[in-house]
């Protein structure tokens, strides 16, 4: 049986405050301590564009300045397709909150590879129907991203995904939420101030689609280095 000879765990939840009114917008938990005595973590490279990103054409305005990275580089994903598990909800009568997670992806699918596996199997994103709570085990109002940082078997840095939104919502404002939910997983980590982007900081009257702003912006952090998916120089095989 393989072993992970060590496990570093790093929460960072983004609880949306969202009532439609700006200000009231997601707020970052904190940013976490990664550093450990005798471990090295790897350098920091850079990875080729995923072609269906680099296809889309380059045109108009971003927001990068706005997303922040973390202490291994940006929350890109250097393997694909990205694995995408959707929790059947508890109660979904009209199946309302699937249908806008399959949605979600399958948007996002335009500009990186994304596969919805069965929610039994291991996935690097997980989209959950609940309340969410922040760190300090509050509840958010409306959804929440956090990514959790792990060494694998094979000794390489990775993370993973939770989204969680609430199903008690319109269904426009749930697929909004996914949509905006979904960005953060997959790299956008930070908002735009834009309300016509769909990681605007404030939810809207009329959640928009994902704007070339947004695109722009992925294929930004898609260009910068990142430690995730390499091997911690220190590492050995453990049986």
């Amino acid at each position: 049986m393989k072993r992970w000879w060590w496990f570093l765990v790093c929460m960072v939840a983004l609880g949306l405050m969202l009532d439609g009114t700006p200000g009231n917008w997601e707020s970052l938990a904190g940013t976490p301590n990664l550093t450990r005595q005798n471990i090295q973590l790897p350098p920091a490279v850079y990875y080729p564009l995923p072609p269906s990103l680099a296809e889309i054409p380059r045109k108009g305005e971003d927001y990068f300045d706005e997303v922040q990275p973390v202490e291994v580089g940006y929350l890109l994903w250097t393997r694909f397709p990205v694995t995408v598990a959707i929790e059947p909800p508890r109660w979904d009568p009209n199946h309302v909150w699937q249908a806008a997670a399959a949605q979600a992806v399958a948007e996002w699918s335009t500009y990186l590879p994304l596969e919805i596996v069965d929610p039994s199997r291991p996935a690097n994103i997980r989209l959950l129907s609940q309340r969410p709570t922040d760190q300090n085990n509050r509840r958010a109002r409306f959804a929440e991203t956090s990514y959790e940082l792990f060494v694998d078997s094979q000794g390489v840095l990775r993370h993973r995904c939770r989204v969680v939104v609430r199903p008690t919502q319109a269904a426009k404002f749930v697929l909004g939420a996914l949509r905006h939910e979904l960005g953060h997983a997959l790299g956008i980590w930070g908002h735009s101030p834009l309300p016509t982007d769909a990681l605007y900081f404030a939810q809207v009257a009329d959640p928009p689609p994902i704007s070339q702003r947004d695109v722009n912006t992925l294929r930004r952090v898609y260009e910068q280095p990142t430690r995730l998916g390499q091997r911690l120089p220190e590492w050995t095989p453990h049986g």
